[in-house]
């Protein structure tokens, strides 16, 4: 036996992991990237639509999806620790006003920290309906929004409407005009990528679009934004912190069982979702607007949700669903129905591909429908010019119907997402 044992050869070594968890490798998602690239340089080409690639449609885009995804990286947190956060929407509505209350009062960085303040009270208010005293976590969330509503409504007749706040522009749906953060082009890069724009080469131009718009014209907040992402997903998912947290949202009788304070991680990850809420409701009153607004963040907490969704539960695909949601509401802010217009040649190329993948798989009946629904936005492309008016302010909302109905097979939420937790159950 003893012989035996000495014979037999070690365990080889675990190969490199080169294998995202969502089951791609690094190669397989550079193959995406470059075939989407591809894929909408031609539809330029073809639709003869410039604004598809262009620097301003990508800074644009950018601005626009910062705020989405800063609410879905907040529902990321929460969800993570198992605490489902519909709240978002109030807790950016609390972040526009503190960044335009304090904002316009002192400057622009008091009102981001103010902002985030508000966001994070928000967080705590859900925190302790669901976590202390077991509210469900959908009810929280709504009367979270009403509430965050309805006090800067009241708040901003009480503080706007007369005095030094009356004189410098404030009434009561929005206040005095804030002064502007800081922003900066990336030097030598950005006038160089613009004159390769301007060729209207096929692929190079596009890529030179894209960057440019990815370097032009950047907001430090836009910057700040981007770090959060990067700094999220190495403390959840590289750091003790983080495999705590996440514990918590997978089995927290468990997480429990090994002496992690499941109460204290819970209300950290939501006063934590609350602060990057109000962060992403701070972006919009002060790099997007520069003064509060009421009604300013237009159901981008929901989207945000959406967003993550998306994106499994992780921050790279949170961050590429936020990327498409503010691409999109971008051309039909931008450019109306011709580039809207557009993307239906886009949509009929991305139909076609699944419907022969769904045929390929045997899967007749799904593979049948997107056949015909791909003809049907053929047609369309080829007998109209333009999309109308009344569909093209749908668009990004018809965007995200779409994206959640194509990725809904594949995702997986954090097993306790939403379940009532008692400290000591699980004995």
């Amino acid at each position: 036996m003893t012989a035996t044992m000495t014979d037999t050869p070690p365990p080889a070594a675990p190969k490199a992991d080169t294998v995202t968890r969502s089951g791609r490798s690094l190669g397989q998602i550079l193959m995406i990237v470059a075939g989407a690239l591809l894929l909408v340089a031609a539809v330029r080409v073809i639709s003869g639509s410039d604004q598809l690639t262009s620097e301003g449609q990508v800074s644009a885009a950018l601005s626009l999806a910062v705020p989405i995804g800063l609410a879905g990286l907040a529902g990321l947190w929460s969800e993570r620790s198992g605490v489902v956060n519909i709240g978002l929407e109030g807790m950016m509505i609390l972040g526009t006003f503190g960044a335009g209350w304090i904002g316009w009062q002192s400057s622009p960085w008091l009102g981001l920290l103010c902002g985030v303040g508000f966001g994070v009270v928000g967080g705590l208010l859900h925190a302790v309906a669901t976590v202390t005293f077991g509210v469900d976590h959908i009810v929280s969330g709504v009367a979270i929004n009403l509430l965050a509503l309805g006090t800067t409504q009241y708040l901003a007749k009480l503080f706007f409407v007369d005095g030094k706040a009356a004189d410098a522009g404030g009434n009561p749906k929005q206040s005095p005009p804030v002064d502007s953060l800081p922003t900066f082009d990336v030097p030598g890069v950005s006038s160089g990528l613009h004159s390769i724009e301007n060729h209207h080469w096929f692929l190079i131009s596009d890529i030179a679009g894209i960057l440019g718009g990815l370097f032009t014209d950047l907001s430090i907040v836009t910057v700040l934004a981007v770090a959060l992402f990067v700094g999220s997903w190495w403390l959840l998912w590289r750091t003790a912190f983080g495999l705590r947290l996440r514990s918590c949202g997978e089995n927290p009788i468990a997480a429990e069982s090994l002496g992690v304070n499941v109460y204290k991680y819970k209300y950290m990850a939501v006063a934590v979702s609350g602060g990057l809420a109000g962060l992403g409701g701070a972006f919009l009153a002060l790099v997007t607007s520069h003064t509060y607004l009421e009604g300013q963040t237009g159901g981008r907490g929901y989207i945000g949700l959406a967003a993550m969704i998306f994106g499994n539960w992780r921050p790279g695909g949170l961050a590429m669903g936020a990327g498409l949601f503010g691409y999109s509401d971008a051309l039909q802010l931008r450019n109306g129905g011709e580039t809207v217009h557009a993307l239906l040649l886009l949509l009929f190329v991305l139909l076609l591909a699944m419907g022969g993948w769904k045929l390929y798989k045997k899967a007749h009946w799904q593979g049948g429908i997107s056949l015909m629904v791909a003809a049907g936005v053929l047609v369309w492309y080829l007998v109209t010019d333009e999309v109308p008016s009344d569909f093209v302010g749908a668009t990004p909302y018809v965007v995200t119907l779409l994206v959640l109905s194509l990725s809904a097979q594949r995702l997986r939420m954090p097993k306790a997402d939403g379940m009532r937790y008692r400290k000591g159950q699980g004995k």
